[in-house]
């Protein structure tokens, strides 16, 4: 499988609604970033499923290499 997109080298902010489930964008070519929007097709990504733990604001990742992912782990200033 081909490396992701880097869609930017930072996270993004979002807020999260607690018990939603959510679809973050693994491929890096969505225009919804961070979320998915079926940019993937046909690219060997899928988006990955995640249900917010608490509501509140959450730093999710956008250069898509986090060990964490959605969320940020710093792994952009490395790129």
């Amino acid at each position: 499988m081909p490396d992701p997109n880097i869609a930017a080298k930072a996270p993004a902010k979002v807020t999260l609604e607690e018990g939603k489930t959510y679809f973050f964008c693994t491929c890096g070519h969505s225009a919804n970033q961070p979320f998915c929007d079926g940019a993937h097709k046909g690219t060997g990504f899928a988006p990955k499923s995640f249900v917010a733990e608490k509501d509140g604001d959450a730093f999710l990742c956008q250069c898509k290499h986090s060990a964490n992912l959605p969320f940020c782990d710093g792994s952009h200033s490395k790129l």
